[in-house]
């Protein structure tokens, strides 16, 4: 199913809302197929790039879930997944939309002055408990690289 078909706003009419001078398309996402107009005319055409979008998207996200527990960008590449299935899908323009705006929410809270002081004080805690731990760890055992131990 298409943007046009279930009456949803698709890139098009947007478009021509900007062009017109309508302001209307800032405030209102445009959802739907972002697909080019020759490929949304032609149903089995639009069909297939919706199975090629979906497929690359896939792959994206295959790859940011293998890389969560490797060292690498793992949540930027499961993100860069969801985009690309947001080229095509509304469900996923609509978990991006709620991931946007949650981590807009977090990074306000972030800043706030209070939070801030909050966690500067339980940092500075527990940079001061794990160099009592190293502390008592050296004083009892000594400073012995693994490659030296004599067994």
């Amino acid at each position: 199913m298409n943007a046009e078909s279930d009456g949803r706003r698709g890139a098009d009419e947007a478009g021509s809302q900007v062009a017109t001078g309508g302001d209307a398309s800032a405030k209102e996402p445009v959802w739907g197929s972002r697909a080019p107009r020759f490929i949304r005319r032609s149903r089995p055409l639009h069909l297939s790039w919706q199975v090629g979008v979906f497929i690359v998207g896939l792959g994206v996200v295959v790859l940011g879930v293998i890389l969560l527990p490797l060292p690498g960008p793992g949540w930027l590449v499961i993100f860069a997944g969801m985009a690309i299935w947001a080229t095509e899908f509304v469900w996923a323009q609509l978990v991006l939309a709620w991931t946007k705006r949650k981590v807009t929410e977090a990074a306000h809270r972030a800043l706030d002055p209070r939070v801030r002081r909050r966690n500067l004080i339980l940092t500075t805690i527990a940079v001061v408990i794990c160099a009592v731990a190293l502390s008592a760890y050296v004083w009892k055992f000594g400073i012995v690289m693994p490659w030296k131990i004599e067994q």
